[in-house]
């Protein structure tokens, strides 16, 4: 297959592949069609009413850009979170914004820390620009601070990654614990502490805004993606001191975001009754699928996202036996990617009608797989 012959060396030599496969393309491969989609730690739940309510009634502007500054929604959050407008960067979901700090930081060559096994994403921005990856293993299924700590003084890095709670393993760390760590990084090191769950933690999981604001090199990244059900419109932020926050508009698309899903974004963050309903059901919905992992014989591990990760006992293979069978009756999950996290499968909270088909379709499999 040609293809034009003056790409540059680096994307040359780059994979052409995605992080993720999604449940379409699953779909399309397999000729399954996806009843329960349980995988992609999505918010089943969806967003509120009246931000689906806003969403309608704005339609008719989309004929519009958005607003490059993205001003009422910086301010917004701004207001909610206690900070300055400055403080706050807005991007296109956390993966957009988590390309842009690769694009600020990274060289070609420069060693980046992150966990062995930790969300992908971060490592396909950070191999787009030509980063070194520098892994540390997980420890008892928890993000290793002090593995993190060690290895970025050693490398100098200019960069680490750290997700509080964490993603694939639904593990979280004590606030107090955090603040540590971001206060012993090099001042040198810039910390993504990514915070896509952060309304579904524990109490104490959470740092404070004022723990941390202070530091030039923390970056705080939230979405709208999961307790607030938009993860189709794609709205995320970054909090930090102001120069480090307006750094990104040095690099941005000033006309990225969407017009329909910034209005949604403004809805939900006014909704807090409906955000503290969903955080319930998601709770709820986390009990019901350790039940059903204990019911037939697996170990749920403790989640604080709105997923939960099921040791299933085995390895790998056998973990990956489990997804495609439950695929073969319609029930889209995933699994981590890296040994010894990958003996494990992983289940994204959703309504009644998705849990009880994971829970029909699960010990079918199961028994299939002696």
């Amino acid at each position: 297959m040609s293809a034009f012959s003056r790409f540059t060396p680096l994307v040359s030599a780059l994979p052409s592949t995605v992080p993720f496969v999604g449940p379409e393309a699953i779909e399309r491969q397999r000729g399954l069609k996806v009843e329960a989609r349980i995988g992609a730690n999505e918010n089943g739940f969806g967003p509120a009413p009246s931000v689906l309510a806003a969403m309608r009634e704005q339609a008719g502007d989309i004929w519009k850009y958005n607003d490059p500054e993205n001003f009422d929604l910086r301010e917004a959050l701004a207001a909610h979170l206690g900070v300055m407008a400055a403080n706050i960067a807005i991007g296109g979901g956390i993966d957009e914004l988590l390309g842009q700090i690769a694009r600020m930081v990274i060289e070609p060559g420069m060693p980046v820390v992150t966990s062995l096994g930790g969300y992908p994403t971060f490592n396909f921005h950070v191999a787009g620009f030509g980063g070194r990856l520098v892994t540390v293993p997980y420890a008892n299924d928890h993000e290793d601070l002090s593995g993190l700590l060690d290895a970025a003084k050693r490398e100098n890095a200019p960069l680490v990654y750290f997700a509080n709670p964490d993603n694939p393993m639904g593990s979280w760390w004590d606030a107090d614990k955090i603040i540590a760590f971001a206060r012993a990084l090099p001042e040198t090191c810039l910390l993504v502490l990514d915070e896509a769950y952060s309304e579904t933690g524990p109490a104490g999981s959470l740092p404070s805004i004022e723990a941390l604001i202070g530091l030039p090199n923390v970056v705080r990244t939230r979405t709208f993606s999961k307790a607030y059900g938009l993860a189709g419109a794609r709205v995320g932020y970054a909090i930090s001191t102001p120069g480090t926050a307006l750094a990104f508009d040095k690099i941005r698309n000033h006309f990225g975001m969407n017009r329909l899903a910034t209005a949604a974004a403004l809805a939900a963050l006014k909704d807090q009754t409906y955000l503290a309903e969903v955080v319930g059901n998601i709770r709820a919905a986390r009990e019901r699928i350790a039940a059903i992992a204990r019911a037939n014989q697996l170990s749920p591990l403790p989640s604080a996202t709105n997923f939960v990760a099921i040791d299933a006992g085995r390895d790998g293979a056998y973990a990956r036996a489990i997804v495609d069978g439950l695929m073969q009756h319609g029930v889209f999950i995933r699994m981590p990617g890296v040994a010894p996290l990958n003996r494990c499968v992983r289940v994204s909270v959703g309504p009644e009608r998705d849990m009880t088909r994971f829970e029909d379709a699960l010990p079918q499999v199961l028994r299939s797989l002696g």
